[in-house]
């Protein structure tokens, strides 16, 4: 009650004591404003941590192998928190890359051929941070459906540059006996010319077997799986 009588004294102590209400009203609305940003830029970088992997499953056999070993790093990778997507290429009809270049024409960010699947999978990848390609080998190469999907992916990108860069990515491949190391590389060579960054493991990414489940007898090709969906999942939160 004294401060108010002796603000009120004079017009310049009015104002002088109107000016420091003020005043003070605008520090306690920057306190409030600060704290409201804070907490929406803790939310933002809530939101960016949750990361995602998609996998595509280039086998004919939905649940054969190569399903197994995509499984065995996905669940690495949901241990760490990131979300994770299985697409199995099994069933669908994919043929390659036509050359008509339109893809460049239009620079829509997908494939000129619709009707099929392959721009649902473009979609995916580019919302994802990782990418996994998953095949078996077929006389020492990989699936035709995944070599498809592979071409017009991989056009879609050069036609459209930086929408696959920086993410990160690992092929996975299930084998008999032999022609894998051709199949792996394949693989690979679509990461880097999409300017990707390819996550490794403690041996190459091969799981051996041939009939469904048998490459879950493989106790080193287990292993790679998981070393290779841990080594993900740290390579994926240093890029982001």
């Amino acid at each position: 009650m004294k401060y108010i009588e002796e603000a009120a004294a004079s017009q310049d102590n009015l104002r002088w004591a109107g000016d420091g209400f003020i005043l003070y009203i605008h520090v306690i609305c920057g306190i409030f404003t600060l704290t409201v940003a804070g907490h929406a830029g803790f939310f933002y970088s809530l939101r960016r941590q949750i990361m995602k992997v998609v996998a595509f499953n280039g086998s004919a056999r939905a649940k054969g192998n190569t399903a197994s070993l995509l499984n065995l790093v996905l669940a690495e990778l949901a241990a760490e928190g990131i979300e994770t997507e299985l697409v199995p290429l099994a069933g669908q009809a994919i043929p390659g890359c036509c050359a008509c270049y339109r893809c460049f024409k239009n620079a829509d960010g997908h494939c000129a051929v619709a009707g099929d699947i392959v721009n649902d999978c473009i979609d995916k990848m580019r919302a994802a941070d990782g990418i996994l390609l998953g095949s078996p080998t077929y006389f020492s190469d990989i699936t035709a459906g995944m070599k498809a999907l592979i071409e017009r992916a991989g056009m879609t990108a050069r036609a459209n540059p930086g929408i696959l860069r920086r993410k990160a990515g690992a092929g996975v491949v299930a084998v008999r006996r032999a022609g894998a190391m051709h199949a792996f590389t394949s693989l690979n060579l679509f990461f880097l010319i999409g300017e990707m960054i390819v996550a490794g493991s403690s041996y190459w990414n091969i799981g051996i077997g041939r009939e469904p489940g048998e490459v879950e007898k493989d106790t080193e090709g287990i292993q790679i799986m998981k070393t290779l969906g841990q080594n993900m999942a740290w390579l994926m939160k240093k890029i982001g």
